[in-house]
């Protein structure tokens, strides 16, 4: 065991170097049994700076407040091209860390989308639906000019839980899988400045890294029907032929992150609409929004949808975990109408791999006939490789308190208590 920290301490360079270094090392111990997969499995992760990842500072940052408008955000996020950000209260200073959430674009879209269905009359129904998201915005002024804070209320706040340059990879494995969280934000020790994200796809990619060794093979090397799954009984999906109204209805109730398309004849997987995609709503949208289907929709992506990406980036890991995947325009996604599929008798790890190659958030379940039987996402590999328990050191920071707070309740004993 000692061994193999001193090769993790002695290594040079990045990620992979460090890797390679260690990978060695470790199957000459597998090879002579004096080392278990779990401790092997720690190790490996415990002993990866999160400060020596290349490109972990890639990622724009954009800071929204509590008293920004619902209008501001969706602008100012669509202007620097960024799908989430972290909330600071600008109404006081009693945290210690200056972030108490986080929060998604998409979410925002999809709840905005959600009030003008509410609230709107039938004389109006198909006036609001003649114009994309920005025209929307101008007109239900009363709505765009809801806070972010009061957001709060409807849950689309996500926790924010960040970790240090001079933390480990295990570190960040834990909160990924024991949170539901999909990136985690890296800041400074010192300043608590925010620098950049770590995203679950950048922690498949290494995991991928460990293939060949025992501990790892143990468990990917499984087929995927040993594994459960919790979208693996029971798919969201929509028709081709509905409208993209009812799409984003689904979307927003599920929770998933993506629905799956199926052709209603057939009943065959024949794309996807993700959060991520909600971006090319915002404007410019080929007719009415009530008379748009959804196939018309997953088709709405230019042939030049993969123009932008960098080579660069795609060859280098560290890179990768940071840069493309927090864009708001991802260049790296799959198009919507080729959605990523595995079968029950593939591996898990083949299911990585796909995932990996295709640079998808998910892999939806199909049968013989392509139809989905379940959905496979990220977090659903990671959590077989985390850790059983949850850190004590773990702090939600201000989130749960500022939280409770926008809701009209606060924590007392242990008990949540209405302050209404």
């Amino acid at each position: 065991m000692q061994q193999i920290k001193d090769v993790m301490k002695k290594s040079e360079g990045g990620v992979a170097q460090k890797k390679e270094s260690l990978v060695s090392t470790l199957k000459t111990q597998e090879n002579n049994q004096e080392i278990d997969s779990g401790s092997a499995l720690q190790l490996f992760l415990d002993n990866i700076l999160i400060s020596s990842i290349p490109g972990i500072k890639n990622s724009p940052v954009l800071e929204l407040k509590t008293g920004d408008s619902v209008r501001d955000a969706i602008h100012l996020m669509h202007e620097k091209n960024v799908c989430g950000a972290p909330i600071t209260d600008n109404t006081k200073g009693s945290f210690s860390d200056p972030y108490i959430g986080f929060i998604d674009f998409a979410s925002i879209v999809l709840w905005f989308f959600e009030e003008c269905e509410n609230c709107r009359s039938d004389t109006a129904a198909e006036e609001i639906g003649n114009y994309g998201v920005f025209d929307m915005l101008e007109q239900h002024p009363h709505i765009g000019q809801t806070k972010i804070g009061e957001l709060a209320k409807s849950f689309l706040w996500n926790s924010y839980f960040p970790v240090h340059l001079d933390e480990t990879l295990f570190h960040v494995l834990l909160l990924l899988s024991k949170h539901r969280l999909q990136v985690v934000p890296v800041i400074e020790r010192t300043s608590s400045k925010l620098i950049g994200f770590i995203s679950q796809h950048g922690v498949l990619l290494l995991l991928l890294q460990s293939s060949g060794l025992d501990w790892f093979d143990s468990i990917a090397d499984k087929p995927l029907s040993e594994f459960r799954f919790g979208n693996e009984e029971h798919v969201v999906h929509v028709y081709g032929d509905q409208s993209m109204t009812e799409a984003l209805h689904v979307l927003w109730k599920s929770q998933n992150g993506a629905v799956a398309v199926t052709d209603r004849k057939s009943k065959r997987v024949i794309g996807s609409i993700r959060k991520c995609d909600i971006y090319l709503l915002l404007e410019n949208l080929p007719r009415n929004i009530k008379s748009l289907t959804v196939e018309e929709f997953i088709h709405m992506e230019n042939d030049d949808h993969k123009t932008g990406s960098d080579p660069t980036i795609e060859r280098d890991i560290g890179a990768l975990l940071s840069a493309g995947f927090l864009r708001l325009k991802n260049n790296f996604a799959p198009r919507m109408d080729s959605p990523v599929t595995n079968k029950k008798t593939e591996t898990l790890k083949q299911a990585m791999r796909n995932m990996a190659d295709t640079k998808s958030s998910f892999s939806f379940l199909v049968d013989e006939s392509n139809q989905a039987t379940g959905m496979l996402t990220l977090r659903d590999m990671i959590i077989h490789f985390a850790p059983p328990c949850i850190d004590s050191s773990i702090h939600g920071c201000g989130f749960f308190e500022s939280a409770l707070e926008q809701t009209g309740c606060h924590v007392k004993d242990g008990t949540i208590i209405s302050d209404n």
